[in-house]
């Protein structure tokens, strides 16, 4: 079991910064670079509890698909996707929200293995970590960036 915790601190109200934390439109724009598209499920707007989405991204050079859904929303304060189908054995991804004075601290606490036993940890820290904590902290710098300007209103209406 691999797990990667980022906390970010955006200046901006608590509602702005868990609504574009689940903004599927978002997502891909933090993710241009992997060609990342939302394909089934939830494909735009602003993902809920119980909803899902499949992502296509390539990694590595390989075109993937990935299915999480939201396994639990409590607005403003968390949400979790977790993986339905994919590549990983698994995935968990939390994602807490805290009023910090006039900011916002956003907590990803992203849990994840890969298959194959040991062959599996080595891929995961010596591969896979360093890969999706590089994608984290592009998506969170992503939220910053909207959230603490006027971005935000072009993909929360």
């Amino acid at each position: 079991m691999a797990c990667i915790i980022l906390k970010t601190t955006i200046n901006a109200p608590i509602e702005r910064c868990f609504d574009l934390a689940r903004s599927i439109d978002l997502h891909k724009e933090s993710t241009a670079h992997t060609n990342e598209q939302a394909i089934a499920g939830k494909t735009s707007g602003l993902i809920s509890g119980g909803e899902y989405v499949t992502w296509r991204a390539k990694h590595f050079g390989i075109y993937q698909h990935l299915t999480t859904g939201i396994t639990s929303f409590n607005p403003y304060t968390s949400f979790t996707d977790e993986m339905t189908e994919g590549p990983f054995k698994y995935i968990r991804h939390l994602h807490l929200f805290e009023n910090d004075g006039n900011a916002t601290v956003m907590t990803d606490e992203f849990n994840f293995g890969a298959p194959f036993g040991f062959l599996g940890k080595f891929i995961d820290k010596y591969i896979l970590i360093p890969h999706l904590e590089k994608l984290l902290i592009k998506r969170n710098q992503t939220i910053k960036l909207y959230a603490e300007t006027d971005l935000w209103k072009n993909v929360i209406t």
